[in-house]
């Protein structure tokens, strides 16, 4: 490194954000995550002795240190510590690292740690070449990624690390976080007068959404933008703060984790009846993006899955909805999938659409057995065959109904429907298990006749 890139190492350090002046060195500096590195855990034990020889996948969302935890490996190991990012590197970049390891190792017997951030925006390919340098150990694996590794890493490469997974940080070490570099004198505000209002400060903590980039990003924001007083003090006021956030960051990837745990909250809110929470995590969804559609769509599984004959109206409401929202879109389509949503989660409950895969069991285990000859189609071979002979109109009996078999005779008897006693279902239950005493007398009837001729 010459002069002039010396300087310009120092002219990025001085000016880059606040959030990358304060990334912590060193593990003691390092806030939250206490699962992973606290007091006497296996891998605060591993960096402290310069033993990480086995690779690692940090997982977890923005703003919670997977970063950082990586740069004090490399602050601390012996070992040459090596740095790519998935977006803008490819094979060619690893390539260069593998033979520069190779040589390391043959020359000095030095290991090579590896850490590659967003690991999970490399392909299969770009991944697989990465994975037998793994296997050797020629490289130490540190991956960062804000997908869950098992869906968006290859299996062979998850297999061959430890998984650490990082949660958002607390309000309680967001809280300190913000206060560490207000004083800090060298790379925070320290040498600012800064007075940070309780109730800005608070409003930084809730609005960051445990992502500490978010809140050192805004307290940064509120510092540089705002003038000082007489007093040469900068006052940074909940006005002050509320605009710097502006609102708060809500942990939700499409493709990702958070995605499938709020759809599945969402859904199961309204499957027990709790339209607050069938709200709430809407609310979610919708203030992050979530397509429409795709709620729409879970809500129409929801009616016939989860509410079925116990209300027949919800499967009718949410496909009106479905169709309204086509029609106007949003904004004002927010009306008919919250109406949609309150119905179902108020609707009376009953999964009695179940009883399918009952019959469907009972087909896969047993095979599916020959339709009885009066039910067949008279329209085609009612003379050469007899098809339809014996079938009884229900039509024409009282009360449109008359028992008979319709089963297959290895299966007559079975009961796969069992109506629930909710809601307009409890109807149901009453005329089904009145069907079936009458059917079952019939065919015991008839039974009794066949023996006796």
């Amino acid at each position: 490194m010459d002069l002039f890139d010396h300087a310009m190492q120092e002219s990025l350090q001085h000016e880059a954000p606040l959030a990358d002046r304060m990334r912590p060195r060193m593990l003691d500096e390092i806030v939250g995550q206490d699962h992973i590195i606290g007091e006497g855990s296996l891998l605060r034990r591993a960096i402290q002795a310069d033993r990480l020889f086995a690779s690692i996948i940090l997982y977890g969302p923005p703003g919670t240190g997977k970063t950082t935890l990586a740069r004090v490996v490399s602050n601390i190991t012996e070992a040459h510590f090596e740095s790519l990012s998935a977006v803008l590197a490819g094979v060619a970049d690893l390539r260069r690292v593998i033979a520069e390891a190779t040589e390391r190792r043959r020359l000095y017997r030095r290991r090579t740690i590896l850490f590659i951030d967003e690991v999970h925006r490399w392909n299969k390919a770009q991944q697989d070449a990465l994975l037998p340098h793994v296997e050797t150990g020629l490289l130490t694996l540190i991956g960062a990624t804000t997908h869950n590794p098992y869906f968006d890493v290859i299996k062979a490469l998850v297999s061959r690390s430890r998984i650490f997974e990082l949660h958002p940080l607390t309000e309680e070490d967001i809280s300190i976080l913000l206060k560490r570099a207000l004083a800090d004198p060298e790379r925070g505000f320290g040498k600012r007068q800064v007075l940070l209002d309780e109730n800005a400060h608070a409003h930084l903590i809730r609005m960051s959404g445990g992502d500490a980039r978010n809140a050192l990003n805004a307290l940064e924001l509120a510092v540089e933008t705002t003038p000082p007083d007489k007093k040469s003090i900068i006052r940074i006021s909940l006005d002050v703060a509320q605009e710097s956030i502006q609102k708060r960051a809500v942990l939700y990837d499409k493709g990702d984790d958070a995605h499938y745990d709020t759809i599945s909250a969402f859904i199961k809110s309204v499957r027990g009846s709790d339209p607050d929470a069938a709200l709430y995590w809407l609310a979610k969804m919708l203030y992050a993006g979530e397509q429409p559609r795709f709620i729409l769509r879970r809500l129409i599984v929801l009616a016939g899955e989860d509410i079925g004959l116990a209300d027949p109206q919800a499967l009718v409401v949410v496909n009106a909805a479905a169709q309204a929202f086509e029609y106007i879109g949003l904004p004002e389509g927010v009306f008919p999938i919250v109406e949609a949503t309150l119905y179902l989660a108020t609707a009376p409950k009953s999964n009695s659409a179940m009883a399918y895969f009952k019959a469907l069991e009972s087909i896969q285990t047993d095979g599916a057995g020959p339709v009885p000859i009066h039910l067949m189609d008279a329209s085609r071979d009612a003379k050469g065959f007899g098809h339809g002979q014996g079938y009884d109109y229900p039509h024409s009996h009282d009360g449109h109904f008359t028992p008979q078999q319709y089963l297959p005779n290895d299966v007559v008897g079975s009961m796969f429907y069992e109506p629930s006693d909710q809601g307009y279902e409890a109807q149901v239950a009453e005329r089904v298990l009145r069907w079936r005493k009458a059917q079952a007398k019939a065919l015991k009837d008839l039974k009794e006749d066949k023996g006796k001729a």
